[in-house]
């Protein structure tokens, strides 16, 4: 059997995976991406019709790539994404293999990795994982089968037509499922969104977007989360020309919030009674960025219009004052279940002890403790930007240049003598 050998083998070619092989080729370094699918595949099947991206086009981007044809504060398509992403990997002439799939890695004695894949076998002295987080949909086993309810995950939701007739329970109030909720309520559908904890920032305060307020303020290169927050999401809303998530205005527009979701027993679903302090803890993270933002613009003396009116808070609507902790699914005619739930990790294809009791890689900001193996594009890699297109891009940098250390030590590592 042919072995093929390459210097670096970079599994993964959405935007961690592009990023690594833009920053490997500025050190000279030969290397082959492979992608299952095709490039920036999570953005093509894995995300509902109507997705933008929840950050400006200015911001949501390589450095050296703008969105071309969008406006700089608008919030790209996911289409336009796609073609983003292919249009870079053009641009620096990645080397990147489609359609192939790494069935098995393995690290040999000497040191170097052998990955099995669907068309050969590769061996490399160095490997990059960038396969990015979202691996494997996550769906609590909450609800049977034999409820008759239909469910889905958010990676495989794609439009409100696609669900049947019916009341529709979205559970999570990230990103994902505050957008699917709101699209549902728009296209007519009455709306049950369960709601755990969660951050919400403000779209825009005093002329300046989220984005740029976490960054002056130091937040996307914070390095580790606030103990007790590892499983907070954030709710932001690029859509309908992004706005800032209000739960109460949801609400308003006739969603009915109801606590995190509980267990399922004789066609009832229970829900925790924390659905007020969810929501307050929300409302104190929103004023707490408009507090260190206002904070911010006087201790540098800059001028920016101010916006009293983001301070308001409205009153709690109903579902909070009473919420509602059993539900008959069938009495309040729910169809379908949509699982904004996140995602978990698989790296069932790595045969390597690099992980720890939960399946989670070890690695101090990408560089694992086993020589010559990185991660790329994981939530958190280095900081709480990691995750982001420009996150991955500068996490890449730091990994490529590693990789160009250890490359260089081996080339000069000195001989040893000979006797005589």
């Amino acid at each position: 059997m042919t072995v093929e050998t390459i210097d670096t083998l970079v599994i993964g070619g959405g935007q961690a995976g592009i990023a690594t092989s833009e920053h490997l080729s500025s050190h000279g370094i030969p290397h082959i991406v492979l992608e299952r699918d095709r490039i920036a595949e999570r953005w093509r099947t894995c995300r509902w019709d109507s997705l933008v991206a929840n950050g400006p086009a200015w911001h949501d981007r390589f450095p050296n790539l703008s969105f071309e044809g969008v406006d700089p504060f608008a919030f790209a398509p996911k289409d336009r994404i796609v073609d983003y992403f292919e249009d870079y990997a053009r641009r620096i002439a990645a080397p990147i293999r489609c359609g192939v799939t790494v069935t098995a890695l393995t690290r040999k004695d000497d040191g170097t990795f052998r990955a099995e894949t669907t068309q050969g076998v590769i061996e490399a002295r160095n490997v990059v994982s960038a396969t990015g987080p979202f691996q494997k949909p996550l769906i609590p086993s909450v609800v049977p089968e034999e409820a008759g309810v239909f469910q889905v995950h958010s990676a495989g939701y794609r439009n409100p037509d696609q669900l049947p007739k019916g009341a529709v329970l979205v559970v999570g109030a990230g990103a994902s499922g505050v957008q699917i909720a709101d699209e549902l309520l728009r296209a007519g559908r009455k709306v049950f969104l369960s709601v755990g904890p969660h951050d919400r920032p403000p779209i825009r305060y005093r002329g300046r977007d989220f984005v740029w307020w976490l960054g002056v303020l130091g937040k996307w290169d914070a390095e580790a989360m606030t103990p007790g927050t590892e499983h907070v999401t954030i709710a932001v809303s690029g859509a309908y020309g992004g706005h800032t998530v209000d739960f109460r205005r949801l609400a308003e527009r006739g969603v009915v919030l109801v606590g995190r979701t509980g267990g399922y027993a004789d066609g009832r679903l229970s829900f925790a009674p924390d659905l007020a302090q969810n929501i307050a803890a929300g409302d104190a993270n929103y004023l707490s960025v408009l507090d260190e933002a206002d904070a911010y613009l006087a201790a540098h003396g800059i001028e920016l219009p101010e916006e009293p009116q983001a301070r308001v808070i409205g009153p709690d609507p109903d579902s909070v004052k009473n919420p509602i902790l059993s539900m008959d699914l069938a009495a309040e005619g729910i169809g379908a279940i949509v699982w904004a739930t996140g995602y978990g990790l698989d790296y069932g294809w790595m045969q390597i002890d690099t992980f720890d009791a939960r399946g989670r890689p070890l690695h101090d900001k990408g560089v694992s403790p086993v020589p010559g193996l990185y991660f790329v594009g994981l939530p958190w890699l280095s900081c709480r930007g990691s995750a982001f297109i420009w996150g991955a891009w500068r996490d890449a940098r730091r990994i490529a240049a590693h990789i160009a250390d250890r490359r260089g030590a081996a080339t000069a590592r000195p001989r040893l003598a000979t006797a005589g």
